[in-house]
C-alpha cells in the first residue's frame, strides 16, 4: 500500500514560522500583535490606539532597548550615541530616527535630542531608549490607562493596562508622578518634554479641575503622613498609630478611585501588609496581601517578583522582619474599597 502523500502546503509551515519568529524578535513584542496600532495624531505626532478591547491587567507591550547608557556619562554624549547608532540594524536606526524630539539648533544635535526626549530609567543608574514604548503618549492623574515597569532580569520594559481600555482609545502612560496640581504638571511637561498637556484631566472645566487638584494634593499629603508610621510614629495617634496608618491608606485608595488615579496600588497594599504584621494582625495582613497580589498583577504582571515576595511574606508572617515590632493592634482590612 502506498504511503499517503503529504499535503502540498506543508512545506510552507517552517517558512511561515520563521517569518513570524523573526517579526516577533525584531519588534520585541510577545503580546497579540493587533492590540494596538501606531497612528498619526493631528498636532501630536504619533501614538498608540487600541484596536480591540483591552482588559485591566493585560500585557500590552514588552520592549527591548536599542541601547542603554549610564545615567551619568563622561565624555561627549553626541559621540556615544553616534557610536551606538552605527551598531544598530537599518530597521533599528529607522525606529530611532522616527521618534520625536525637541527643537534643536543644528542637525547634528538631533540624535541627542531624540534620546533625551524618549529615554527612560532602565534599572539602577542607567537609562535606555525603548523604541516601541517611546510611542506611548502621556496622560496625567486619572487620564492614563497603562503603566510600565523595567524588568532587570529580562532587560526589558513591560506595559500593562491598569484600566479596561475600549477599542479606539489611545493608550496613555504617565511620565512622572502626577499627584500635583494642573499648573505644576503643565510647567514640568513643557520644560521637560516640550508640550502642553491636553489630556482629559488637564482639559477639565475650571471648577472640575480645581476639585481634581484638591484630590491629588490630598493624596500627596496623605502619602507623606503614611510615611510617619515608620519615620516618626509619635506624630500619629498615641497607642493607635497602626490603626491610623491603615485608615490613611484606605483614604488614599478611596480618593484615588474618585480621581481615577489607580496606580501604585500594589505597593500601597504591600506597605500596609508590613504595618499589619508589625502590629501582629495576621487577619488584616492577609486581606491586604490579597489586594497587593491582585494589583501587582494588574500593574506589573502576575509573574512579577513583587508578588512572590508578598506570597512568601504572608505564608510565614512570624518570619517577617517587621513582625511584632509594634504593640499588638486590631487593624482595618480591605472591606468596602473600590477596585
Amino acid at each position: 500500500m502506498a504511503a499517503p502523500s503529504r499535503p502540498p502546503f506543508l512545506f510552507l509551515i517552517p517558512i511561515l514560522t520563521a517569518i513570524f519568529l523573526y517579526y516577533w524578535n525584531v519588534t520585541g513584542q510577545q503580546q497579540v500583535l493587533e492590540a494596538y496600532l501606531v497612528t498619526d495624531l493631528p498636532g501630536r505626532g504619533k501614538g498608540l490606539i487600541a484596536t480591540r478591547n483591552i482588559s485591566r491587567g493585560e500585557l500590552i507591550l514588552r520592549d527591548k532597548p536599542l541601547f542603554v547608557f549610564p545615567a551619568s556619562i563622561h565624555g561627549s554624549p553626541h559621540e556615544l550615541i553616534a557610536k551606538h547608532l552605527t551598531e544598530l540594524t537599518d530597521y533599528q536606526r529607522a525606529q530611532f530616527h522616527g521618534l520625536s524630539y525637541l527643537p534643536v539648533s543644528s542637525e547634528a544635535d538631533i540624535p541627542l535630542s531624540i534620546f533625551q526626549a524618549n529615554a527612560v530609567a532602565a534599572g539602577a543608574g542607567t537609562v535606555g531608549l525603548f523604541p516601541n514604548f517611546a510611542r506611548l503618549n502621556h496622560g496625567c492623574a486619572g487620564a492614563f490607562n497603562a503603566v510600565y515597569s523595567f524588568r532587570e532580569k529580562e532587560g526589558e520594559i513591560v506595559v500593562h493596562a491598569v484600566k479596561n481600555i475600549a477599542a479606539g482609545s489611545e493608550l496613555l502612560t504617565t511620565y512622572f508622578d502626577t499627584k500635583r496640581p494642573r499648573a505644576s504638571r503643565q510647567v514640568h511637561l513643557l520644560q521637560a518634554y516640550g508640550f502642553s498637556c491636553q489630556c482629559s484631566t488637564c482639559s477639565l472645566a475650571p471648577s472640575l479641575s480645581t476639585l481634581s487638584d484638591q484630590r491629588l494634593e490630598q493624596m500627596s499629603l496623605l502619602y507623606q503622613r503614611l510615611g510617619l508610621w515608620s519615620s516618626n510614629p509619635q506624630q500619629l495617634r498615641k497607642g493607635a498609630e497602626g490603626e491610623e496608618a491603615v485608615e490613611i491608606a484606605r483614604k488614599i485608595w478611596s480618593i484615588g478611585s474618585e480621581e481615577g488615579y489607580v496606580s501604585e496600588r500594589g505597593q500601597l497594599a504591600a506597605d500596609v501588609v508590613h504595618i499589619c504584621l508589625a502590629h501582629s494582625d495576621v487577619r488584616a495582613a492577609q486581606a491586604w496581601a490579597d489586594l497587593a497580589i491582585r494589583w501587582y498583577g494588574y500593574e506589573l504582571g502576575r509573574d512579577c517578583l513583587q508578588i512572590e515576595i508578598v506570597k512568601k511574606l504572608i505564608a510565614r508572617p512570624e518570619s517577617a522582619s517587621s513582625w511584632a515590632r509594634r504593640s499588638p493592634q486590631t487593624l482595618p482590612g480591605t472591606d468596602g474599597l473600590r477596585e
